[in-house]
């Protein structure tokens, strides 16, 4: 887990002391009795890594121009979006393997100081350093014992894999996988009608304070005794801050069946086995993937820097899915006369007779762009973001819930429209926007002034992900203007 070490310097704590502060020179007087301000620390926050800056901007989002052979009316429609930090290449097996094998370990660390078997405490820290009692919590500095481990730590070990009935090969046990997280929904919490004060929930002093307790919905999750992950909406009065918490339980492992699954009377066989599993692959996508458990990798993604800092109470803008707004800004390098990554509406260079992107250049030849299926990240070349593969590859999940009228929903100020599904919704309405297009796409499906959609669950042999940071404080201008003024 060195890669994720390479980061820790893309924290730091930046808050000041009030009570020092207010000792400062001048706090009260020392400057003539002027309002001169609190001062803070001032910092540059550095590149998360494998990370680029794409600096705040506008774009005209949508097709720039009719086309008659698809149907597409233009439809273009200004918006802006503050700075972030996105992955320059889509998450790889390498990377999300990762993350797979840290819920393995934490499987395992947790049996391990399981009394049935062996109950080894020093696999979970329950006091502090002065033998206070704190919340339970694995100790991730203890090793595992993969080597000539003892009979009860064999067990704890080999409890996460199983035997092929078939092939008599021990595998990992991806059914047992399971992420358990929360998050709390601040947008929510925010909101005026949400307030727990409810005079302060309507300023308008002409009406009476309102008396009604807000609804809110809360989602939660469990695991039965069965193993099956249980997932259930609560909707109730609020009561308090708690209720913005939202519990999920997602298994980890990706699809590896998709390969077959998405592609009838195709021999797809040798990707259900080595696609995810065997090393040459690591370079390659990530694909099987839902948008669910896309969204639980950027929430561990979130929490294991902070682990990794160490310190308590040091704020990080989390990772996360971007928002489509976002995606297309950033694949089109903001500008809007873009239709692809790149400038022009060719798929290859005219002098060179190179392709662009990895996608499927003619009926039944997909090889012609010198790939069958995916290829690996960064293969072809950036666009003046310095963001690769955002046409072709693999179609990338966004965070933004798909309905037909989405561009009336939103805002143009960092649009996003949010839409957290509940068990019980019709189908329809867990469906999630995807962005660029795939290795199994045709020419016109990698624009990127086009989108698509998938429904959260499903998981597929041509969608994967990156993930996004919001950048703390501000950019010092756009590439996009800085473009221009060359």
């Amino acid at each position: 887990m060195n890669t994720f070490h390479n980061i820790l310097l893309a924290v730091t704590a930046s808050a000041a002391l009030m009570g020092a502060a207010s000792c400062a020179s001048g706090a009260h007087g020392g400057s003539g009795g002027e309002v001169t301000g609190v001062g803070g620390t001032a910092w540059a926050e550095p590149t998360p890594y494998g990370m680029v800056l794409v600096d705040r901007g506008s774009v005209q989002m949508g097709p720039q121009k009719d086309d008659s052979a698809w149907n597409i009316k233009a439809n273009p429609r200004g918006v802006t979006v503050d700075a972030f930090w996105m992955d320059e290449t889509e998450i790889t097996n390498a990377k999300y393997k990762q993350f797979v094998f840290w819920v393995r370990d934490s499987i395992i660390r947790e049996r391990l100081a399981d009394p049935a078997y062996g109950g080894n405490e020093d696999f979970k820290i329950e006091e502090d350093r002065d033998g206070n009692p704190i919340t339970p919590h694995l100790n991730w500095n203890k090793a595992i014992p993969w080597r000539n481990p003892n009979e009860d730590e064999q067990r704890a070990i080999e409890s996460v894999y199983r035997i092929n009935p078939i092939t008599g090969v021990k595998e990992l046990d991806g059914t047992q996988l399971n992420y358990r997280y929360e998050v709390y929904n601040h947008t929510e919490a925010a909101k005026r009608r949400n307030r727990l004060d409810p005079a302060r929930r309507n300023y308008n002093t002409d009406l009476p304070v309102p008396t009604d307790i807000p609804v809110i919905s809360k989602d939660t999750a469990w695991v039965t005794d069965y193993g099956e992950i249980m997932r259930e909406t609560i909707t109730r009065g609020l009561t308090g801050d708690y209720d913005f918490l939202n519990t999920y339980i997602v298994n980890v492992y990706p699809d590896t069946t998709a390969w077959v699954n998405d592609f009838e009377n195709a021999y797809n066989e040798p990707y259900v086995r080595m696609y995810f599993a065997h090393g040459g692959y690591s370079d390659y996508p990530v694909v099987g993937v839902s948008w669910e458990q896309a969204n639980a990798f950027a929430n561990w993604r979130t929490d294991f820097l902070k682990r990794s800092l160490g310190k308590q109470g040091v704020y990080i803008e989390p990772y996360r899915l971007p928002t489509e707004a976002e995606w297309e800004y950033a694949a089109r390098a903001g500008v809007s006369e873009n239709m692809y990554p790149w400038d022009g509406d060719l798929t290859m260079s005219e002098d060179k007779g190179c392709f662009y992107a990895n996608f499927k250049p003619q009926e039944g030849n997909f090889v012609k762009d010198g790939h069958v299926i995916t290829s690996r990240v960064g293969t072809y070349a950036p666009n003046d973001f310095g963001l690769y593969d955002m046409a072709g590859n693999v179609s990338e999940w966004t965070s933004t819930a798909y309905t037909e009228s989405v561009d009336r929903l939103t805002s143009d100020l960092n649009p996003e429209y949010r839409y957290d599904a509940a068990k019980e919704d019709p189908y329809r309405m867990k469906r999630k926007i995807v962005r660029g297009g795939s290795w199994k796409d045709v020419a016109h499906n990698i624009r990127s002034d086009l989108r698509m959609w998938e429904y959260q669950n499903e998981q597929r042999s041509y969608i994967g992900f990156r993930c996004v940071r919001t950048q703390i404080g501000f950019a010092k201008g756009t590439k996009q203007n800085n473009k221009k003024a060359k």
